[in-house]
């Protein structure tokens, strides 16, 4: 189904020679790794001058209202003065105005008048999902785009675009750039075509399944190519292209041909077309190759889409991998109490799921959609336990699937129709019953995704499905059934025909872009706040360890909970509250009286001299530090290390950073990612301290590490931690408490 070369391949005339033939033929990899697609898209955005440290500029911008805000205020007090380039605000997160009083409308209206006074395009609630919208009207042939979400992905389109934090993004607008080394490229080999039932979902998860736990792609472009392309529609590609994030690459990009031309067309954008391909002698330092005829229906189980097995595996193996589900649930929720086992859901030899949803960036395309009124053809959901509901991704594609019928037919059968709108990604709508399971086509299913709240005895799962399997589970009652297995079920078409009606875009979108009106003025809220002051990097540090979590891996969404707390993104104070609130409870606490004594120690060192014990209160400042093995997988949310650090965090330890973008979130809020090369040996616990001399010294050098002490019950040691790949920007914007900070002092 999908081999790994781990030594690399070279591309030739469409197809793909493992590393040694390539060399046998001729072949460099030196010069074959500039003949990628990638690389001719990364070095055309490339201002440095330097092909191997790369500083970007993008084509276009895009954030939605659990992000803009954010961004606009940093950018704002650092002397923004109108939108340099096209920057998109969607509201597609916090649209249902469901939670906190009047704050989640407050902020789309601060998002208008943005628009309006620096020159955006606003995109009011219920238009599109955000990367619907950027597909449909702002991917092109060799293009960059970047966005305020982990899910920034048009590759299909011949865009790279690439998910990052809001500081990322302030850059940008401040007319600065994207700093990254050249990432490596890892080669996509497609052949065959999909079975009849097997949708881009299952695609998706076969290969996060073989790629994610392995670190294949990790910050690395994953470059799509081969025949097997030629046998996918645009809704497909995009399908499986937006799920590269739960690979944890960097970005993503495909060749491109007819069909992306046509698209392209369709959307009135024929002029943003041109062929991309791999250059003949192209070098990847790894390939892998799907053969899409041999990708079976799949199920990702909780708590991961790595989590990924056949669901002709799952069905066979019921009671052995809902105890592995069950064990997971276990350890990451560290329950109170025993959950009631999911046995209890099989009837009959078959599992029965009590909810199902299509939705999203991912699942609510107007292919996958079709495809699902195909296979419930009308028929009635029933009203037993079951239910299934499916949000069309924008306006355009709702009013194609009203007109030729698919909505209708959807309804027919029992289907909840809504609005485009996220919130079943990340926990803040169609939140299942108690003990329930979910199977949604979206794009994760971490914990605390489908709304649960352990702490308070809550407690569901979701699992994720193709949108074609959910329509089969859908016709046998939620039973989950592989579309595969539907006796007259037909294979997906190459070309989906489709006009693209964009009256509803006319008709309430602001399009503002080039066109600022520094006379309006902004209208705030009584949510949103500036952010709080951050001091500089002190001389020396003492860091007290407010949590210590050892999960093989820790997502962004138990750094700083999704769902409800999302309407508290525009109100830095209030949304640190919510810190690890649902993985360690007590961290808020312990940060904030490590951070209250350093606020005594600035006004007045000797008041604090106790509690620094043999450290000089005068040069040796206060802060607390998250350890955790592998931090940042998932969404791209600056809050998961800004939260840390309006608590008075000033650092992360880990033994290494989960992605790209959590690493930069750090940083740009001020806080040194070290890294421990042994940080398991070192048993460190909530409550140790780290006494770090020297370290704004480290930073203003080129040190690589620093020689802390670590400070335990049992006794102290000295250790080493790493902070490696600091370029001289990185460290100041540290040295100066966070990027507002570095910005304001230039």
């Amino acid at each position: 189904m999908i081999t790994v070369y781990e030594n690399g391949g070279f591309y030739s005339a469409g197809s793909f020679l493992s590393a040694e033939e390539g060399v046998a033929r001729g072949f460099s990899q030196a010069s074959g790794r500039e003949k990628t697609m990638a690389y001719g898209i990364m070095q055309a955005h490339n201002t440095s001058g330097n092909p191997e440290r790369l500083k970007i500029r993008f084509d276009a911008m895009a954030s939605h209202d659990i992000t803009y805000v954010g961004i606009i205020q940093t950018a704002r007090a650092s002397g923004l003065t109108e939108f340099p380039l096209p920057y998109v605000l969607t509201n597609c997160h916090n649209s249902l105005c469901a939670v906190g009083g009047t704050i989640n409308e407050d902020d789309h209206v601060f998002g208008l008048s943005a628009a309006k006074k620096y020159g955006g395009e606003f995109v009011p609630a219920h238009q599109a999902v955000i990367h619907s919208y950027m597909r449909e009207r702002y991917a092109g042939c060799g293009k960059m785009i970047i966005g305020s979400d982990s899910h920034t992905r048009y590759g299909a389109y011949g865009t790279m675009a690439i998910g990052e934090g809001g500081p990322e993004l302030v850059k940008q607008l401040l007319n600065r750039t994207y700093d990254v080394d050249l990432p490596p490229v890892v080669g996509i080999y497609l052949t065959g075509a999909p079975r009849p039932g097997v949708g881009p979902q299952d695609v998706a998860l076969a290969i996060i399944e073989k790629t994610f736990n392995a670190g294949t792609v990790k910050n690395a472009v994953m470059e799509f190519f081969g025949p097997g392309i030629a046998n996918l529609a645009m809704d497909y590609r995009s399908g499986i292209d937006v799920m590269t994030t739960e690979t944890s690459c960097l970005s993503s990009i495909w060749q491109t041909d007819e069909t992306v031309r046509k698209s392209l067309a369709i959307h009135g954008r024929e002029n943003e077309y041109k062929a991309i391909s791999p250059q003949e002698g192209a070098y990847y330092d790894r390939i892998l190759h799907v053969e899409l005829d041999k990708v079976e229906c799949m199920i990702a189980l909780p708590f991961h889409p790595s989590c990924a097995v056949s669901i002709h595996t799952f069905n066979e193996n019921l009671a052995d991998l809902l105890h592995q589900v069950e064990e997971r649930t276990r350890q990451q929720l560290e329950l109170k109490s025993e959950p009631e086992s999911l046995l209890k859901k099989i009837r009959s030899g078959k599992f029965y799921a009590d909810q199902g949803v299509i939705a999203g960036c991912s699942g609510g395309t107007y292919q996958n959609l079709t495809k699902a009124a195909e296979i419930l053809s009308g028929a009635p959901l029933g009203a037993d336990a079951f239910w299934l509901s499916a949000y069309p991704a924008s306006m355009p594609v709702m009013m194609e699937l009203s007109r030729k019928g698919s909505l209708a037919s959807l309804m027919a059968s029992g289907v909840s129709i809504r609005s485009a709108f996220c919130g079943p990604c990340f926990g803040a709508g169609d939140v299942p019953a108690n003990g329930a399971f979910s199977i949604r086509h979206s794009t994760r299913n971490f914990p605390n995704r489908e709304g649960s709240k352990p702490g308070d005895g809550q407690l569901s799962y979701v699992a994720l499905m193709d949108a074609r399997s959910i329509a089969a589970s859908a016709l046998n009652g939620g039973a989950i059934t592989a579309a595969s297995d539907l006796p007259e079920i037909t294979a997906d078409p190459s070309w989906v025909d489709y006009q693209y009606d964009d009256s509803a875009y006319k008709a309430r979108v602001y399009f503002g872009v080039g066109k600022p009106q520094p006379q309006e003025e902004l209208v705030f809220g009584p949510n949103i706040a500036d952010w709080p002051e951050q001091i500089p990097m002190p001389e020396n540090l003492l860091l007290e360890v407010a949590s210590a979590i050892y999960d093989p891996l820790t997502t962004t969404d138990e750094l700083i909970p999704s769902g409800e707390t999302s309407s508290y993104r525009s109100n830095p104070l209030r949304l640190s509250e919510f810190a690890l609130s649902r993985k360690d409870p007590g961290y808020v606490g312990r940060a904030k009286a490590v951070q209250a004594v350093e606020r005594k120690r600035r006004t007045a060192p000797a008041s604090v001299a106790a509690e620094m014990g043999e450290y000089d209160p005068r040069t040796t400042g206060l802060g607390s530090v998250v350890m955790s093995i592998r931090p940042g997988d998932g969404s791209a949310r600056e809050q998961a290390a800004s939260c840390q650090r309006v608590l008075g965090g000033c650092a992360n330890i880990c033994l290494d950073y989960a992605t790209k973008r959590y690493r930069s979130n750090v940083i740009n809020w001020g806080m040194v990612p070290f890294t421990v090369e042994n940080i398991e040996e070192l048993n460190i616990q909530t409550g140790d301290k780290l006494y770090i001399p020297g370290i704004r010294k480290a930073l203003e050098g080129s040190d690589e590490s620093v020689t802390a002490t670590l400070i335990q019950p049992a006794g102290t040691r000295e250790i080493r931690l790493d902070m490696k790949n600091l370029p001289r920007e990185e460290r100041d914007v540290i040295l100066a408490g966070c990027l507002i900070n570095y910005y304001a002092g230039k």
